[in-house]
């Protein structure tokens, strides 16, 4: 471990996230087994609005734009990758970073539940989150580079 460090567009990503959220962000990068960028801190309303229109999030009320969310993608050979299997393991080291800071953590893998109060495995929550979501007669959206500091604890 120890491996990776943030590069000059993730640490630009960055700028204007809550200081408690970066400080998980810079903690996993030093835990992870698995590279990532930080492909999205802040974004604009209209950012936002785009990110609706086209499908890719669902909300214009985004933790992004208050700079309480940040989605880190697997890179590899210079390239970011959205496979599952990568992602489960960015999502276990920012756990991990978060519990060892006491920060909570909200994954967009598992919405209804807060990731650091669980130790189950990432593959689980996903699976058991969408169950949950089918059970209740409702689409599951799941966004697992998405990270956010939970809005009862960071208004």
């Amino acid at each position: 471990m120890g491996q990776y460090k943030l590069g000059n567009k993730s640490l630009k990503e960055l700028t204007g996230v809550h200081q408690d959220l970066v400080a998980v962000v810079s903690r996993t990068i030093e835990l992870t087994v698995q590279d990532f960028a930080v492909h999205d801190g802040i974004r604009t309303l209209e950012e936002q609005r785009r990110l609706v229109a086209s499908g890719a999030s669902q909300t214009l009320d985004s933790r992004h734009i208050t700079g309480h969310a940040v989605d880190l993608v697997p890179y590899i050979n210079n390239k970011l990758r959205w496979e599952w299997e990568l992602i489960y393991k960015i999502a276990d080291a920012v756990r991990a970073a978060a519990k060892e800071l006491g920060t909570p953590i909200r994954w967009g893998g598992a919405w209804d539940l807060t990731l650091t109060d669980t130790d189950d495995a990432t593959e689980d929550l996903v699976a058991d989150y969408s169950a949950r979501r089918r059970q209740a007669g409702k689409k599951a959206f799941i966004d697992g580079p998405h990270f956010e500091l939970p809005k009862m604890l960071y208004p």
